[in-house]
């Protein structure tokens, strides 16, 4: 079953164009991987699907019905939620408050905060403390519990790895395979090919804003993915 189609999106920012004519699927139960250099739209992409930008041409279609027109907070009690770049905490709370503010929608499933602590152990180890005092890989694992905390059927995640430490990358995303055993849907957008060939089932690469590579993680080659990548 799809879960999510964008259909023929264009995005803009006022005059720029970030997105040209992109169109992508996710089943239920699959990861996705949105792979791309700095600047290829992958995180207005992400934007879009959660509903914080609205598409300038086509739609995005959650669970059979057209979301393109409904605002974020809409998305959110669907079962769309999101862990943003730069994490965006909230610093004078502490963990714990940070993860409960996740669970405002009042969806019901398998994530609630003794659940994410047992995902994420150094969660649990700082759970009465500020999130402003946390370390960057710290606050990153706050951010995706606090998107697990509505019980989303559809996680995205924009840029686990950024500024991030490897052995902290490394962490964060041995999880990534629990959540999707969960029965969480996940798009990843990621520059660290690396890390999201590990975890994905499909890639989808976007350059300059549209899509110019996609296909099963262990049908593309190293080549073919640099090629796109890069625009070569």
């Amino acid at each position: 079953m799809t879960l999510l189609s964008v259909d023929h999106v264009d995005a803009r920012y006022g005059d720029f164009q970030a997105l040209f004519d992109v169109s992508l699927a996710v089943r239920e139960g699959e990861t996705l991987a949105v792979i791309g250099a700095n600047g290829a739209g992958k995180s207005t992409l992400l934007k879009t699907i959660a509903g914080l930008l609205r598409p300038a041409r086509g739609e995005v279609t959650f669970n059979g019905q057209a979301v393109g027109a409904l605002p974020a907070h809409r998305r959110v009690a669907m079962g769309i939620s999101m862990a943003p770049e730069g994490r965006r905490l909230f610093p004078s709370l502490t963990v714990e408050d940070n993860l409960l503010v996740g669970a405002y929608s009042g969806r019901s499933g398998p994530w609630n905060v003794a659940a994410v602590c047992r995902l994420f152990p150094l969660v649990a180890e700082r759970r009465s403390r500020l999130a402003a005092r946390l370390s960057g890989g710290e606050q990153q694992a706050v951010a995706i519990g606090r998107a697990l905390m509505s019980n989303p059927r559809l996680l995205l995640l924009d840029e686990v790895s950024l500024g991030l430490a490897p052995v902290v990358v490394e962490q964060l995303y041995a999880a990534l395979p629990q959540i999707a055993a969960s029965g969480t849907t996940v798009l990843l957008v990621e520059q660290d090919v690396r890390q999201a060939l590990r975890v994905a089932d499909r890639i989808q690469c976007l350059l300059e804003g549209r899509t110019v590579l996609e296909g099963t993680a262990g049908s593309l080659t190293r080549e073919q993915i640099a090629a796109a990548y890069f625009g070569v």
